[in-house]
């Protein structure tokens, strides 16, 4: 008979996993996981990323791609790698739920929304 079913400890190269179940505990592991991987990728999700831009006679506007520098690069893959890592870290429902996100840090709030509710206050007339 084997003891140590499922006491074994948890993995350094993968991502926690989210069933729906638990969310503070994975929530804790998880935004570990993230800032000992890259804590870059902490910030995009945090911040949001930051999407290239160019300034012409005072006027921010997108940069078109063929005008990317590497760093501009760099940020786009940061944001992919957090959402790369975020899908490989849920279950099917959660995955269905955060798929069609555009980042990871709407990815990361959703499920915060679902799982935590909104930080709003609500206040009672008595």
């Amino acid at each position: 008979m084997n003891l140590n079913i499922g006491l074994e400890g948890s993995s350094i190269t993968r991502p926690p996993f989210f069933d729906g179940n638990n969310y503070s505990f994975w929530k804790t592991r998880m935004t570990i996981f993230l800032q000992s991987l890259d804590y870059q990728l902490w910030h995009i999700i945090v911040n949001g990323p930051r999407m290239p831009t160019r300034t012409i006679d005072g006027v921010v506007s997108p940069k078109p791609e063929n005008e990317y520098n590497d760093n501009d690069f760099r940020m786009l893959q940061l944001n992919s790698k957090a959402k790369h890592v975020l899908f490989c870290a849920v279950g099917p429902n959660e995955f269905n739920r955060i798929s069609s996100c555009d980042s990871a840090k709407e990815m990361w709030d959703l499920l915060e929304v679902t799982y935590e509710g909104t930080n709003q206050i609500c206040t009672v007339n008595m």
